[in-house]
């Protein structure tokens, strides 16, 4: 082993990585919780290191050199082993404390998860679950979460996912848009109302139609990629969506119309790494998500639309 070659630091690497996927030195100061200038001294001392310039400075931003484009490959091999170190000692872990990070989307991290979360208040105080609210997949492999819920299996062999079951969605309105407006009573009906979808909503559009309500690109009045957006246009009452049963039925101020349609239902994954899964805390909270997840999955609503 030619320990010489190894003279480098691992925070001067990071700053590099971080600089070459943030796009700037500011954004990386800020995923590593640091400084600008920080980042910037680290990157020299790196580049004098090696004897190679990496970044090309300039107004526009660093760019990375053909040299750093060639090191990138291999910093990020680094990157991925010094993860694996990490998931690796975690997984040995048997205290059940610490931080435990979940990802979901929007609307499942404000509108369900917080209360499947809940009973760890009193079954394991010490753990501190953090929400990461996003429509995006997060990298698991990478540990940019420890859990994720996702409604779709994932491809990668590294992890493990559990089918939990599947959402049930119905169509819900808000109770002073249905007083102004009227319940429709057919599903003919419902396509004279406005509906609230998101921007790339043709899966949205073609599940509608499939139950029998003709709309068109123009029955969407307004439309949002963000759930929580969504539900919150329609608390303000624009018009009728197609959302869960379990996040909608506990909302007082919506109601649900046209209960026996057969509306579709959306996956839920529960899914995280195979290091992982030997850390008890990360194993409390996956066992806990599975649980309520399941159980809000069989959840099967008002039938009376109530």
């Amino acid at each position: 082993m030619n320990w010489d070659a190894i003279s480098f630091d691992w925070n001067q690497v990071r700053a590099f990585l971080a600089t070459a996927e943030e796009g700037t030195f500011s954004a990386a100061a800020r995923a590593l919780k640091t400084t600008q200038p920080t980042i910037g001294r680290q990157i020299t001392e790196l580049e004098d290191r090696l004897g190679v310039t990496l970044l090309e400075r300039s107004v526009k931003g660093p760019r990375l050199t053909e040299a750093g484009e060639t090191l990138l490959h291999h910093v990020r091999a680094m990157s991925d082993a010094a993860t694996m170190i990490s998931m690796a000692a975690i997984g040995q872990s048997t205290e059940i404390s610490g931080k435990v990070r979940i990802t979901a989307s929007d609307m499942l991290a404000v509108g369900l998860i917080p209360r499947l979360l809940m009973p760890l208040r009193t079954k394991a105080p010490r753990i501190r679950p953090e929400l990461l609210p996003s429509n995006d997949i997060k990298d698991i492999l990478r540990r940019e979460a420890d859990i994720a819920v996702r409604h779709v299996r994932p491809e990668q062999p590294e992890l493990i996912a559990r089918h939990v079951g599947d959402l049930r969605t119905g169509l819900y309105g808000a109770r002073a848009y249905f007083e102004e407006m009227g319940k429709p009573s057919t599903p003919r009906e419902a396509a004279d109302h406005a509906f609230i979808g998101i921007p790339s909503g043709e899966g949205v559009l073609a599940a509608l139609r499939n139950l029998g309500i003709p709309l068109t690109q123009d029955s969407f009045v307004i439309t949002s990629d963000s759930g929580v957006v969504i539900s919150g246009c329609l608390k303000a009452g624009y018009g009728l969506s197609l959302l869960p049963v379990a996040l909608c039925d506990p909302e007082p101020d919506l109601e649900r119309v046209l209960s026996d349609l057969p509306t579709p239902r959306i996956p839920i994954w529960l899914v995280t790494h195979r290091e992982l899964q030997t850390s008890k805390r990360i194993r409390v909270v996956f066992d806990q998500l599975a649980h309520g997840l399941s159980q809000a999955a069989a959840k099967i609503g008002n039938a009376s639309g109530r």
